[in-house]
């Protein structure tokens, strides 16, 4: 029954943590797919979809037994909004999805470290060449030589701190305490992937390096500098970055499924920071993407440095192929080109993305952890299904 405690640890049940952490450590061991790599499947020769055919696909997924038990699709075209959903946002009461509910947004909080970093440096404040040497001696000297345009391209070679030792604390620590040099040290100890810039390898680890970097240049907390830089000149009011596990109300809950099991607050948001810790709403992460994307935040200059890619793809896949900016993807779909970010952690996936004139974009919540390596008969299947929904969601939008 869903809410039932047993076995109680932290004040959550032991079968709940064992799913959190087998699900974490498939995600971590098994092998990523290529880089820009596209494994769509859906009417090559008509491309276009309209609203009705992907409502039909968001209900197709949520009775799929691997599905999440709820989705929403949010389409903004210049002020007019569409919101479609499927399936429920509480399990116990059937309360469905709405565009102001709040939802953990997973590694779409990356873009927003991004947006903090390329305010300070069309500020002045930082440099994208700058150096982890130069900012923060006191982190790993192996990463000294590694620069803030390649933590936030990925291109670094820093390991991600989601090691095999960091889920064996967190399954013992769900609810903390993590502090931000706890998640440096799991992995201070490793060199480099590769020579910087010679690569692509998705890291969790960059964007907590870039948050201390931000503070180390302006010797304010990350969480002031995200208000003062991202969410009030935007008005994000329901946006923020919680060290806790409490998420307000309303909100959208998070579950993982057979059984159901209710994770929405199962774990320290610390535990992720800066690299998936955010909550947000469907209408606020649309706002934000657009506004990332758009320039809004920073000028013309430090814009046309975050539509330089290179091979990568985000995690989990984005839809179509794949390639890597600055804290923001490039996603190429059969129905056109559009900019954004994905996402996902326990009881969540997402995708946000924009065009590059920002007057289109999409938002897909998914109120359960899907990824092409997540455990489970059906679970690979499952975000398959989503992941042809963000590409259906694509050309509903660009249709």
């Amino acid at each position: 029954m869903l809410g039932k405690r047993l076995d109680v640890m932290d004040g959550l049940p032991r079968a709940m943590i064992a799913g959190i952490v087998a699900l974490a450590l498939a995600l971590m061991l098994s092998a990523p797919p290529a880089p820009g790599a596209t494994a769509e499947r859906f009417d090559a020769a008509k491309p276009q979809v309209s609203e009705k055919r992907l409502q039909r696909s968001l209900d197709r997924l949520v009775e799929f037994r691997g599905g999440p038990p709820g989705v929403s699709v949010l389409l903004r075209r210049g002020k007019r909004d569409t919101f479609l959903t499927a399936g429920v946002a509480d399990a116990r009461n059937g309360a469905r999805f709405t565009p102001s509910k709040y939802m953990r947004i997973a590694s779409t909080s990356k873009a927003f470290s991004g947006a903090v970093a390329l305010g300070l440096a069309d500020r002045g404040v930082l440099s994208l060449d700058d150096t982890i040497g130069a900012r923060l001696p006191n982190l790993p000297a192996a990463w000294g030589a590694v620069t803030l345009r390649q933590l936030l391209q990925h291109t670094s070679g820093v390991p991600s701190f989601t090691t095999l030792e960091f889920f064996q604390y967190f399954a013992q620590h769900p609810h903390g305490p993590f502090t931000h040099q706890m998640l440096i040290e799991f992995v201070a100890d490793q060199p480099l992937g590769f020579p910087p810039g010679s690569a692509f390898s998705y890291s969790n680890t960059d964007n907590v390096v870039i948050a201390l970097m931000a503070e180390a240049a302006t010797s304010k907390p990350y969480e002031q500098l995200l208000s003062e830089l991202v969410l009030d000149p935007l008005d994000l009011e329901r946006t923020a970055l919680p060290g806790g596990f409490d998420l307000p109300k309303p909100r959208i809950n998070g579950y993982e499924t057979h059984p159901l099991e209710d994770v929405t607050e199962c774990c320290a948001m610390s535990a992720l920071w800066t690299s998936g810790g955010m909550y947000s709403t469907p209408h606020e992460l649309t706002r934000f993407i657009r506004a990332y994307a758009g320039g809004r935040l920073f000028g013309d200059a430090v814009r046309s440095q975050l539509f330089q890619f290179v091979t990568g793809g985000s995690e989990p896949p984005g839809p179509g192929q794949n390639s890597a900016g600055l804290a923001l993807f490039r996603y190429d779909t059969k129905c056109g080109t559009v900019f954004g970010h994905t996402g996902n952690f326990d009881g969540y996936t997402q995708f946000t993305a924009t065009t590059r004139s920002t007057r289109k974009s999409v938002t897909v919540s998914a109120n359960r952890q899907l990824a092409p390596s997540a455990p489970g008969k059906y679970a690979p299947e499952a975000f398959e299904k989503l992941r042809r929904n963000y590409a259906r969601a694509v050309c509903a939008l660009l249709g």
